[in-house]
């Protein structure tokens, strides 16, 4: 499982520096990575403070007819609705705490965000299964930004057509920012696997830009 290029990260960079975005060579991808950005907090009070105060819900799934529950726990907040594997998620309204970080975000990424999808991966027993973000709210060409804090993770991701290409792994170290724009869910899926290493929680916080007629009609309104 090849990991996806990069140049090395130097915890002693100031912090210009530290931002500046890298563009990941994938084919049929286009993806910015920030390795660490500047929250205005410390990275482990955060994870704390969302662990603790954000409205956390785990879905119910079914896998050849039977029940299970996600192995994750996640909130939606937001301004709309959106609809994903089967579940509608109504919004939450936005905490201070989650504006401050979309406000980041937006800044960096140059782009409006008016919704984020919250997963909490409470050890290293928790995953997300491989998919796409290419539900029809989010448009033809979808910007997700992911930030991650809390332990390491692997992200995977592999292409949907060209089963000659490896699955890749990219490292998420918390304060990084993942940028996933054009075509990338189109052409891949990404996913978090169970691991049998022992880590400790996990948040990743997705932005995205839910399209407010679709997301109407995807409703029922």
């Amino acid at each position: 499982m090849p990991n996806i290029p990069h140049r090395e990260f130097n915890s002693s960079r100031d912090l210009f520096e530290v931002e500046l975005a890298e563009h990941l060579a994938l084919a049929d991808a286009d993806l910015v990575l920030w390795r660490q950005v500047d929250l205005g907090r410390d990275y482990g009070e955060l994870l704390r403070d969302l662990i603790e105060n954000s409205d956390w819900r785990q879905e119910q799934i079914t896998v050849y007819g039977k029940q299970y529950l996600q192995p994750r726990l996640s909130a939606w907040y937001g301004d709309l609705s959106y609809r994903y594997s089967g579940f509608r998620l109504d919004p939450l309204p936005w905490t201070d705490t989650l504006l401050a970080i979309r406000s980041k975000v937006e800044d960096l990424c140059g782009l409006d965000f008016n919704s984020v999808l919250l997963n909490y991966y409470r050890d290293h027993n928790d995953s997300m299964g491989m998919h796409s973000d290419d539900e029809r709210e989010l448009g033809t060409q979808p910007a997700i930004a992911s930030l991650s804090l809390g332990a390491e993770r692997d992200f995977l991701l592999r292409h949907k057509l060209r089963k000659e290409m490896d699955t890749c792994k990219l490292p998420l170290p918390s304060g990084s920012l993942l940028l996933m724009r054009g075509d990338t869910q189109r052409y891949w899926r990404h996913g978090i696997a169970k691991q049998k290493q022992a880590c400790g929680p996990r948040l990743n916080l997705t932005f995205r830009q839910v399209q407010a007629s679709t997301a109407a009609k995807a409703s029922g309104r």
